[in-house]
């Protein structure tokens, strides 16, 4: 028998020797996780890296039988902070739980539609729950306060009541955040056209909630005409 088959054989028989204690050391780690199904993964991506680094410490000649709880609490704390077998977690994925954990947010699946069917709502258990709080979630605005979420519908309802209906529909597709390009296309406008509306938008908007200063300037033929009523001093 090869001496590097044997030596393999040994390494993870003695690995299988402290996988007991590595093993109860994630699980008393990653308690805090409810999901079964992460937590397995936590567990499993510890267990992948303490035999990965086992089998390193043995090439330096290092036994790390001697320390299994060291290794495992190391490697514990690679997996919380992003680390896995294959590599690193992706600090700047929307997706990514390394992500979401540096940021303090998760992702979760919302339904296709807010008036979803009573299929959706009644043939899965807590349906008509789940609708709700998702309904009520995205309703819910924990920074800005109650009373100027009221008077900021009630003002924007009143202020675009004041616009043209053209008007009204570019306003709505610039709030769907689309680009000014298709904007300019959509309309038939120039691009330059598009973003002197949006300021003037943004300029209406603040002079009708009385936030700022709103200059209403004659058209220039009326100023002519009005010079030249004016007597010569």
């Amino acid at each position: 028998m090869p001496q590097s088959r044997l030596s393999r054989r040994v390494l993870h028989r003695r690995f299988l020797s402290i996988l007991p204690l590595i093993l109860r050391h994630a699980k008393v780690y990653f308690r805090y996780i409810k999901c079964w199904h992460t937590k397995e993964d936590r567990i499993a991506e510890v267990r992948a890296l303490c035999w990965k680094w086992f089998r390193r410490l043995a090439e330096q000649g290092k036994d790390a039988c001697q320390f299994p709880t060291v290794l495992a609490d190391y490697a514990a704390r690679a997996v919380k902070c992003g680390r896995r077998v294959c590599g690193q977690l992706k600090a700047k994925d929307v997706m990514s739980e390394r992500a979401q954990q540096m940021h303090g947010f998760t992702v979760r699946r919302l339904p296709s539609s807010a008036g979803a069917s009573l299929d959706n709502l009644y043939a899965r258990p807590r349906g008509q729950q789940l609708q709700d709080e998702w309904e009520q979630r995205l309703q819910d605005n924990t920074v800005t306060p109650v009373d100027e979420a009221v008077a900021f519908k009630l003002d924007f309802r009143a202020w675009l009541r004041t616009l043209t209906p053209r008007q009204r529909r570019l306003i709505r597709a610039m709030l769907r955040n689309e680009r000014t390009r298709d904007l300019s296309q959509a309309f038939q406008v120039s691009e330059g056209r598009v973003s002197q509306m949006r300021r003037q938008f943004h300029d209406g908007w603040k002079g009708f909630v009385g936030e700022g200063p709103v200059c209403h300037r004659r058209p220039l033929r009326r100023r002519k005409r009005a010079r030249a009523a004016c007597p010569a001093s």
